[in-house]
């Protein structure tokens, strides 16, 4: 069992992420991977006191990169969309 503040890492916050969560009510999060559906579920209504309806996890493959001619591959990750019941919201960047 991992801990809760360990299981999410960091929000995702890119502009197709924004637009979800305008149009769906959905946040995603990088998250260990090792976490499963109900502790990412456990970890944001804990977290955030907020309730989660749904939990979409996938797991992304890092991108090859070079710099030169080295070469080399960015870690393998773990994200998580979470949908948020209606009503509720997390806001990462209040104030801006």
């Amino acid at each position: 069992m991992i801990s809760l503040y360990d299981v999410l890492k960091r929000p995702v916050v890119t502009e197709k992420t924004s637009a979800g969560t305008e149009a769906s009510n959905t946040v995603a999060f990088v998250v260990d991977r090792r976490a499963t559906k109900p502790e990412i579920r456990q970890a944001v209504q804990t977290l955030f006191k907020v309730s989660v309806l749904e939990v979409a996890t996938m797991n992304l493959r890092g991108k090859m990169k070079r710099q030169g001619r080295r070469q080399g591959r960015r870690p393998d990750w773990k994200k998580a969309i979470v949908k948020l019941k209606p009503g509720d919201r997390i806001e990462f960047f209040q104030g801006v």
